[in-house]
């Protein structure tokens, strides 16, 4: 059977001043960046990653025709005025309006088509706007600083515990209720889209995944579970994808109510 091709965005762009080409190189120019973490998740759990570049709108319908599922990336902040917040937080990072823009737009064709979708951290954040959920802009204003969502440790070192609810697709997927995940965010669901629950929670009871309601994979964690490959309940999701998006591209797609 040939590999189903897996779609994953970048969301992040270094602008000209933030590179350091070589002198025998481009000069410098505007650049996505995408950690090569994502490309080796989807390999090994028997997928083809293909990287999603962030250009008109009119490309996204022509692009999801090629593929059966989508993986929507870490990255920068979403700007609150994508989920009706006029006021920014001066915690706030850059933004990058346009990108969010795409990046909506792709996870919400991607909905209305019923091709899979898991979201990493950023993209876990993307997927509940996507479906009109919102964002709490800088947890440091909400918790009480027991839990370091912003770890200084390298990203293959978990650092934090998360409590998945019991019965939920999160679950049974990675076959605990317990997983240790790291952490390298500020921001986190508030208010769930349409159709989304949370399932997952960290110790001070921020929001660590979310799933859809129905059988539908449409899911998101707040960890990075691309850098975890090697425990085996990280790992299970990106199987996962991988499974739904055989499925999907061995049916006629399913279209869903906007």
């Amino acid at each position: 059977m040939s590999r189903p091709l897996i779609g994953v965005t970048t969301s992040e762009v270094r602008l000209p001043a933030q590179t350091d080409p070589l002198p025998e190189g481009d000069p410098p120019q505007r650049e996505m960046a995408l950690g090569m973490v994502y490309m080796r998740a989807v390999e090994l759990a028997g997928g083809l990653p293909v990287v999603l570049p962030p250009l008109g709108h009119d490309t996204i319908a022509p692009l999801l025709d090629r593929l059966c599922g989508i993986c929507l990336s870490g990255g920068p902040d979403i700007d609150p005025e994508g989920y009706g917040e006029p006021v920014r937080n001066p915690q706030l990072g850059p933004t990058e309006p346009d990108l969010d823009a795409y990046e909506l737009a792709l996870a919400q064709l991607a909905d209305v088509r019923g091709m899979p979708v898991l979201g990493i951290c950023r993209g876990s954040q993307a997927l509940n706007v996507a479906r009109g959920g919102t964002l709490h802009q800088h947890l440091g204003d909400l918790t009480d600083g027991s839990v370091q969502h912003r770890q200084a440790a390298r990203g293959r070192v978990p650092t934090h515990q998360v409590r998945i609810a019991p019965g939920s697709r999160l679950a049974r997927v990675m076959g605990v209720v317990d997983a240790q995940v790291n952490s390298f965010h500020h921001q986190a669901a508030d208010r769930c889209g349409r159709g989304l629950r949370a399932v997952a929670w960290s110790p001070d009871g921020v929001v660590e995944g979310i799933e859809d309601d129905s059988d539908g994979m449409f899911m998101g964690v707040q960890w990075h579970a691309e850098s975890l490959v090697e425990f085996p309940e990280q790992l299970a999701l990106f199987r996962m994808l991988v499974e739904e998006a055989e499925g999907y591209g061995n049916r006629e797609p399913e279209v869903r109510a906007a």
